[in-house]
């Protein structure tokens, strides 16, 4: 059997793994809002902090990947620890590619910056933030939670982010239409709103890990035998 001392320093490294996972997610918050706020504002020095702050996400990232390798090596986790320790990689990675979109997002702002566009043209982006951003947080909060119950809702709401896109992307293709004018910098906003809706699917992915951490089975899987016992029944 093994000693307290080894017992408690796993325990410890569990910890370490999850509290990483949380400032992660943290960060990555923080940067989507700052990459849209810099797209709202047109705010260059708030773009410039975004990126920076996509270095330390890359940077976390590879730190969570090394402590969970070193852990499989070391610790030859089972059962429920080997879940959590695979899942963190998982996590870890999807919030990596948020950063990537928060990034992008504060990148467009530099190139919409002086093309006058108007007010009302980014009302759906507006929107589009606020539901991935909550679908973004809920997303994490089952994780750390392990909360099969939220996560499951967390992925019924990826078909709202799906259709406030489609109806921001029509929205926008009508501004163009109208006034050839507005065609770049729609364009700029249309490729926004598609690195918001891509923060929507990978919410998504996160719930899903959550509910795989907590049950051990897909999400995908159950929804399936669940969808073939209704048609028996």
């Amino acid at each position: 059997m093994p000693s307290d001392h080894i017992v408690s320093s796993y325990s410890d490294e569990l910890i370490q793994l999850a509290e990483t996972i949380a400032r992660m997610g943290g960060q990555v918050e923080v940067a989507i809002e700052d990459g849209t706020a810099a797209l709202l504002k047109l705010d260059r020095e708030l773009a410039d902090k975004t990126v920076e702050a996509d270095r330390r996400i890359d940077g976390m990232q590879r730190q969570i990947d090394e402590m969970a390798v070193s852990m499989i090596a070391r610790r030859q986790p089972m059962a429920s620890d080997l879940r959590a320790i695979v899942t963190s990689i998982h996590v870890a990675s999807d919030l990596e590619r948020v950063g990537d979109m928060a990034k992008q997002l504060a990148r467009r702002s530099l190139k919409i910056e002086g093309l006058n566009l108007q007010p009302g043209f980014y009302n759906g982006v507006k929107n589009l933030t606020a539901l991935v951003m909550s679908q973004l947080k809920d997303a994490l909060d089952a994780y750390a939670a392990r909360n099969a119950e939220e996560a499951i809702e967390v992925c019924n709401r990826d078909d709202e982010v799906d259709a406030m896109y489609t109806s921001l992307f029509r929205e926008l293709l009508t501004y163009m239409m109208e006034d050839p004018r507005n065609i770049t910098p729609c364009t700029h906003l249309l490729f926004c709103a598609k690195s918001l809706e891509r923060i929507g699917d990978h919410a998504t992915n996160i719930a899903e890990r959550a509910y795989y951490l907590q049950t051990g089975k897909q999400l995908s899987e159950d929804v399936e035998e669940l969808q073939r016992t209704q048609i028996r029944v």
